[in-house]
């Protein structure tokens, strides 16, 4: 283990509420996400020990409804052999494994083993599995770990999901070579013996060591005879907005071999003047190493990313606790400009409990920047919005504004016509000035993405917690997700307009 790192004094002035942060201590990729009788359990790459990055166990953390979160204590902890890195888990329904007892399934966990000094594979990095008999709330190693080893330095990140095709049926592990920029495919009849299957890339965005894959089938359109397969791969550096990021790609995949019907671009990149043409979960700079939850009820693929990126990760100005997850998405696949795009849809803390505060449209809207009443501000809050930008040049909404010792505090989340067009333009989220700015040379940042508008119209739905803010563009056929440290003060919230034609057609504010 690496040397422990003393936890100060817990600071939660920007603790969210409903984002997963760990009580204390630091927190990254999520892990072995699994549903199993009535409850979903997130394990998450954590130190117990201190608020940066060392000593990697899997925290654990479990959920009725995908929002409340009840911390649980660290489920697989690191020793002087191995740091417990990032993995998956099964409902082990058929006991494949043979760790199940009395008729009651294991719950199995394929894991990252990467070993230390100490140990006799020091410098591998590979695949360990963990069982548990009590649904989660106990793990044992498995004392023939590793149970896949090929003698590499980078091969980590195994999600496992259990395949019923034409090729048979048998679990499939995708792992990736992290610096060659592949995932490789293997199977087993019981999650201990691994056979190779193939590899697939490197393709598209190359710019970073690829990590957090997971693949998995959807229908197109909600048609159930109409699937494809989306690849999903993290990478870091080398995302659309700098740093972490996570890409998909769609495509088919028989038991063997995932064959890709939306790479870009083939090989290592030359340049990045393809890398908007790349299919990208996220268009911000807060979300990365998103995985899949497994045996999710209703066949709903749910999916949470770590919100936060890797360049200025440590250095967050949090003390005592670092890092929250995002929401859970719910992704499905729908056609969009006549191909499969995979589309987002967060679930919703409001849904249930919350209460509309301010409601406003049709109406024009006038050059410069209309304030909400103070009833419709908060630092928690749900925002659906629709405009029809027309002809005026930018339209959007200002959020967590206020003036701290006379600096003005402000998000902007705007979407700019080009050249007056109503067909398309560029949405961006710009949080230059939005609160504690200065903790790291590459935090302040604007991120942007072209939306074309649908009628005329955009549509958002935007989700404002104490330390974040995700975007939902077109019914989540774009999301932005960003980090912020405004002032607990910095509540209000304007519409902005710049020039005219403009018409806000809805807006509804609920906290």
């Amino acid at each position: 283990m690496t040397s422990l790192n003393a936890t100060p004094a817990l600071d939660c002035r920007y603790r969210p509420k409903w984002h997963y942060a760990a009580g204390r201590n630091w927190l990254n990729d999520p892990n072995g996400l699994v549903y199993s009788n009535g409850v979903y359990h997130l394990f998450y790459q954590h130190n117990p020990h201190g608020d940066v990055w060392g000593n990697m166990s899997w925290g654990h953390a479990t959920s009725a409804d995908l929002l409340t979160w009840d911390e649980q204590p660290v489920a697989i902890p690191c020793d002087e052999q191995e740091a417990i890195f990032s993995g998956s888990a099964v409902v082990d329904t058929c006991n494949t494994s043979g760790f199940g007892a009395g008729g009651v399934p294991p719950l199995v966990a394929l894991y990252t083993s990467a070993y230390s000094p100490a140990s006799p594979l020091a410098g591998r990095q590979a695949q360990s599995l963990a069982y548990s008999t009590d649904d989660g709330a106990t793990w044992t190693k498995y004392d023939g770990n590793p149970v896949l080893d090929r003698a590499s330095a980078n091969f980590r990140d195994p999600k496992v999901f259990w395949y019923d095709g034409d090729a048979g049926s048998y679990w499939v592990m995708a792992a990736v070579e992290a610096e060659d920029r592949e995932v490789v495919l293997y199977k087993s009849a019981d999650l201990k013996s691994w056979e190779y299957l193939s590899s697939f890339g490197p393709a598209n965005a190359t710019g970073g060591v690829w990590e957090c894959p997971d693949l998995f089938e959807l229908p197109v359109d909600g048609n159930a005879g109409d699937t494809r397969w989306v690849l999903v791969v993290n990478l870091n550096p080398g995302g659309i907005a700098g740093g972490s990021a996570g890409q998909y790609f769609v495509g088919t995949f028989d038991g063997v071999t995932f064959r890709s019907e939306s790479t870009v671009t083939e090989g290592m990149q030359t340049d990045d003047s393809r890398m908007p043409d790349y299919g990208w979960l996220d268009w911000g700079r807060d979300y990365y190493a998103a995985v899949s939850f497994s045996n999710a009820p209703d066949g709903r693929r749910l999916m949470i990313g770590w919100m936060n990126n890797w360049q200025y990760a440590a250095s967050t100005p949090s003390q005592g606790w670092r890092s929250a997850m995002s929401l859970v998405r719910e992704v499905r696949l729908e056609t969009r400009a006549g191909r499969p795009v995979l589309v987002q849809a967060a679930v919703d803390p409001f849904e249930a409990s919350g209460t509309e505060l301010f409601a406003a449209g049709p109406e024009q809207l006038a050059d410069g920047v209309r304030w909400l009443p103070a009833g419709s501000t908060g630092d928690v809050l749900r925002i659906d919005a629709e405009f029809q930008p027309g002809a005026s040049g930018r339209v959007g909404l200002v959020l967590r504004a206020g003036e701290v010792d006379g600096v003005q505090e402000r998000t902007v989340l705007a979407y700019d016509s080009v050249s007056g067009c109503s067909a398309s333009g560029e949405l961006s989220l710009d949080r230059t000035a939005s609160g504690d700015v200065g903790f790291h040379a590459d935090f302040p940042s604007v991120e942007r993405v072209a939306v074309p508008l649908d009628g005329g119209r955009l549509r958002l739905r935007i989700f404002l917690d104490r330390c974040s803010v995700e975007v939902f563009a077109q019914g989540g056929l774009v999301t932005l997700t960003d980090q912020i440290f405004p002032a607990e003060s910095s509540t209000a919230v304007g519409l902005l307009a710049e020039g005219d034609g403009a018409t806000l057609v809805s807006l509804s504010v609920t906290g």
